[in-house]
């Protein structure tokens, strides 16, 4: 079985990061893509199995203005994070028709329905709550470029994004991406970087790879994971919160199963 990241660019105007990982967890692509093409051919040679593709892109959005429920719920929970999610809704002109990640989930013949039973599936994440739950941070990193941020601030929270990453070697749930050489060229990548424009094609790709461990994870232990919304005014999948940090109705139960 296969687990893909999809960090997406919602208009498609933007490079698109694509990492797959196999089943053990094992880094075995990444890479950025262009166009729906690209982005197709980048993924087609892991999806022809059994699959789970995760896109950082609404695959499902009805409501004509505003946000999503999904949005709504998942931000009571991660909006003291900093991690809230962005509205999605049909009055922008990027979901006034099919979304961009639904018209690639179904040119892949994927089920997109988070509860499906079938074998080749795709559901929508969010890489920053992932990983405020994930590695238990009191905020999201500030890796994205925005106004007041300098080079060496967003050098240095991606790195720390990337040292989380790779981190996770040592969970139940492991990933193992420091032997594959293109994550190491990343990290070289970053490294050097003195331009902002050198950390922004980095940041896709690492993007892909924190989809591609929640689709991992969330394989692993469903338990262990909220579906905020539903597939019928769109959903979003992420890591749940530990219990002390999230709602203390909401219980986390512990257990993770091996995926073949």
């Amino acid at each position: 079985m296969h687990f893909a990241g999809v960090d997406l660019s919602w208009a498609g105007r933007n490079p698109t990061g694509v990492a797959v990982l196999d089943a053990s967890g094992r880094l075995v692509r990444i890479g950025a893509a262009g166009d729906d093409a690209a982005v197709l051919a980048a993924l087609r040679p892991y999806v022809q199995g059994d699959c789970l593709v995760a896109f950082d892109a609404p695959l499902v959005v009805t409501n004509p203005t505003g946000q999503r429920p999904a949005e709504t719920a998942l931000n009571r929970d991660f909006r003291k994070f900093e991690a809230g999610a962005h509205p999605a809704n049909t009055g922008k002109p990027e979901f006034s028709d099919v979304p961009r990640a639904a018209r690639l989930a179904r040119e892949l013949g994927l089920d997109m329905d988070p509860y499906s039973s079938a074998t080749r599936r795709a559901i929508e994440v969010y890489p920053h709550p992932a990983t405020v739950a994930l590695f238990r941070l009191p905020r999201t990193l500030k890796y994205k470029a925005k106004p007041g941020r300098g080079v060496d601030q967003l050098k240095s929270e991606l790195l720390r994004l990337m040292d989380g990453v790779e981190g996770l070697a040592q969970t139940a749930v492991a990933l193992q991406v420091a032997p594959h050489p293109g994550w190491v060229s990343l990290r070289r990548q970053v490294t050097a970087a003195r331009r902002k424009s050198d950390l922004r094609r980095a940041e896709d790709p690492v993007d892909a790879v924190v989809c591609a461990y929640v689709a991992l994870y969330a394989e692993s232990c469903p338990a262990d994971v909220t579906i905020y919304g539903d597939f019928a005014t769109g959903y979003i999948v992420t890591p749940s919160l530990p219990a002390e940090r999230s709602d203390p109705h909401r219980a986390l139960v512990d257990g993770c199963k091996h995926v073949d």
